[in-house]
């Protein structure tokens, strides 16, 4: 549904370039809910508005359901620029900070883009109510922006987007203004259009937690560049993975002549006793050093951090026994008190270790 193949955009001022986007390969399918995730300053944003075209890219395409838009012209002021204000229509955004009108009713601001398609003012009523209705805010047609609570706002914001009938939704930053309990209610509106209207939704986020509520797939982005991409539950089993270890921090070190061992359960294998398993049939004392379990875009999913006692041959079963029961296992190098995660909190050796 959305492929860049080669992107760049570069920002030219008087005295220096700034590389915002530098070839950068997306692939994102139909129905799928797809995240961009990274730092300030990795080229999320810039991302979003050149798949739109709102910002042009320097080189590379934008295909969106089959059209390359950066092939249409940009020219919106003459009959020239109409291909390119029709594929708009079918990409619905949504912003951090809501844009809503504040002297138009909610109503009223859902009307906006329909207006701009030439509907009728029965027709513009008529579905801006259903799209209100859609999005749990039917009571609220006649209220001002100032009189909803930010939640409500960004569901206003949705229902704008989608009046055009659009088959990919972009959302920038959409919930990082929101308190967390909205959060969640807002990205499950979002997984809920996602699944009732086909859409395809992209969010741009900061925020791990974002990816592991809604998301199928995932892109990591650094330096305007994208340095993992793929489904979650593949991101989840790839060894060595950043965007794992990111979803999932670990920490901890063992004893002196113990090896660090992370694991990662998915699926039927987070309901397994491997653990105590592993234990019995090695006869070894395993110490847990630190354990996360979750659900990931709709699935379990669990990293944990071991310290195996013994020679370098009793781990070399261990490990072999670990992956012949599914799980992905990966041998980090680990220093005391580094955490996996650069923005993983840290902790004493041995705390809350359990054997």
């Amino acid at each position: 549904m959305i492929t860049t193949t080669d992107l760049t955009k570069v920002y030219r001022s008087r005295d220096r370039e700034v590389t915002a986007l530098d070839g950068v390969n997306l692939h994102v399918r139909p129905g799928q809910v797809f995240g961009v995730i990274g730092r300030s300053g990795a080229g999320k944003s810039t991302l979003i508005r050149c798949l739109n075209l709102l910002e042009r890219p320097t080189s590379g395409t934008v295909t969106v359901d089959g059209q390359d838009l950066t092939a249409l012209d940009r020219r919106s002021s003459h009959r020239a620029g109409r291909p390119l204000r029709e594929a708009r229509t079918h990409i619905g955004m949504i912003f951090q900070h809501f844009n809503l009108l504040t002297s138009r009713t909610v109503r009223g601001n859902v009307e906006l883009p329909l207006e701009i398609l030439g509907l009728g003012r029965r027709e513009r009523a008529r579905k801006a109510l259903e799209l209100l209705d859609l999005v749990g805010l039917a009571d609220k047609a006649r209220a001002y922006p100032s009189q909803l609570s930010g939640g409500q706002k960004q569901r206003v914001g949705i229902a704008r987007a989608l009046a055009g009938d659009p088959k990919v939704l972009l959302s920038d930053e959409a919930t990082s203004a929101l308190d967390p309990e909205t959060t969640r209610s807002v990205l499950r509106l979002l997984r809920d259009l996602n699944r009732q209207l086909g859409l395809t939704v992209l969010l741009i986020t900061h925020e791990m937690d974002v990816v592991k509520a809604v998301c199928d797939s995932a892109a990591l982005m650094e330096g305007g560049r994208v340095t993992e991409s793929g489904t979650v539950a593949d991101l989840l089993a790839t060894p060595g993975s950043r965007l794992a270890h990111e979803l999932f921090p670990l920490t901890g070190s063992p004893a002196p002549g113990g090896t660090v061992v992370d694991l990662t359960f998915d699926g039927e294998s987070t309901g397994r006793p491997v653990i105590s398993q592993l234990s019995r049939t090695f006869d070894l004392d395993v110490s847990i050093l630190g354990a996360a379990m979750d659900t990931v875009g709709g699935h379990q999913v669990g990293r944990m951090r071991i310290a195996l006692p013994g020679d370098a041959a009793q781990t070399a079963a261990a490990v072999a026994f670990l992956r012949d029961r599914g799980l992905t296992v990966e041998l980090p190098a680990v220093t005391a008190d580094t955490p996996v995660s650069a923005d993983a909190p840290a902790t004493a050796p041995g705390e809350g270790a359990v054997r």
